[in-house]
């Protein structure tokens, strides 16, 4: 039995979708679906029971015995929540209540930690597991300082040898593909330009308040979901390389880029208007971010990753443009 936590999320649907396809099983899902369309993100798959997350701590004692695996990623996700007693009851005690289990229990755990922990970038993004090189990091909102914690603790707990059998989290970068609608303003840029361009055929980009980038030259490390998933199944399979790893293309390319990929895709002119970035975010506006990836492929890791240009075209052709766009 595998239990992924935030399985009817973006991340986690499209990971419980390729453990059905590859045959793992049972899967139980910990998530809420409220009121809206999120539960067709698991719609096509077979999922074993599905869990209130208020509940999962019982769950999880109950059935050690027949657990295979944890995939943790579920999470308040929201890089602008201002409730830092929600983000850290949900983020960070959760996440530590899992890690203990798992300890105890003997059960694999892979978490899903994130690229906000570097903050502006200011100490690079390489994925040091040093304690004194975590320290460095300066998360810029509460969001990121809860996945800050737990990478701080789930370092420090290994080292104590307090440790699931194997263990894994993994930084996510800018993550885009199916299964991330119900994300309203989180959606990723690239589905967003795609309604831009569907509905006006042209697309707005920030402008650049960098003398160093051009407008729309921000760059981001954008990496298909499908790469995020094959690296946890990966890492489950290995079950040798426990630590915290980046988990992005390793390619930084640029919002250009990207709204360039959407009208190819889309078999249309590119035309992009630019806007000035707004004033209330312009201080910590980031203008460069790109995961190093040497750590993981040192760890074994040998899977290309899917270029800008594919992952679009694939998002565009196979989800957002048929009648079904998911997973």
């Amino acid at each position: 039995m595998y239990v992924v936590t935030g399985g009817a999320g973006f991340i986690g649907s499209v990971l419980v979708a390729e453990l059905a396809d590859a045959g793992f099983g049972p899967l139980v899902i910990a998530d809420r679906f409220g009121s809206g369309d999120q539960w067709k993100n698991l719609a096509k798959h077979p999922v074993s029971d599905i869990v209130p997350p208020e509940n999962l701590l019982t769950f999880l004692h109950d059935n050690a015995s027949s657990l295979s695996g944890v995939f943790h990623l579920g999470a308040s996700s929201s890089t602008t929540e201002t409730d830092v007693d929600f983000i850290l009851a949900n983020n960070f005690s959760l996440s530590r209540a899992i890690w203990d289990f798992c300890t105890e229990a003997g059960v694999p755990l892979i978490y899903a930690s994130s690229a906000a922990t570097y903050g502006d970038g200011a100490e690079g993004f390489v994925d040091d597991n040093d304690p004194a090189a975590l320290l460095k990091l300066r998360p810029l909102n509460p969001y990121g300082w809860s996945k800050k914690l737990f990478d701080d603790y789930a370092v420090a707990e290994s080292n104590a040898g307090r440790r699931p059998p194997f263990w894994g989290g993994l930084k996510f970068f800018n993550v885009y593909g199916p299964n991330e609608y119900h994300k309203a303003g989180q959606r990723s840029v690239a589905v967003q330009l795609y309604d831009q361009i569907d509905a006006a055929g042209k697309v707005k980009l920030f402008k650049s308040h960098n003398p160093d980038f051009q407008d729309g030259g921000q760059m981001r490390d954008f990496v298909w979901v499908g790469d995020c998933v094959d690296v946890m199944v990966w890492m489950l399979q290995s079950a040798s390389v426990a630590g915290v790893y980046n988990c992005g293309s390793g390619a930084a390319r640029s919002f250009n880029d990207l709204a360039r990929a959407a009208f190819v895709a889309m078999r249309k002119e590119p035309v992009i208007d630019y806007i000035a970035t707004p004033e209330h975010i312009r201080a910590h506006y980031q203008y460069f971010t790109e995961a190093d990836m040497k750590r993981l492929r040192k760890a074994g890791y040998d899977k290309p990753f899917t270029t800008l240009e594919d992952g679009v075209h694939a998002y565009i052709r196979d989800y957002l443009s048929t009648d079904d766009p998911y997973r």
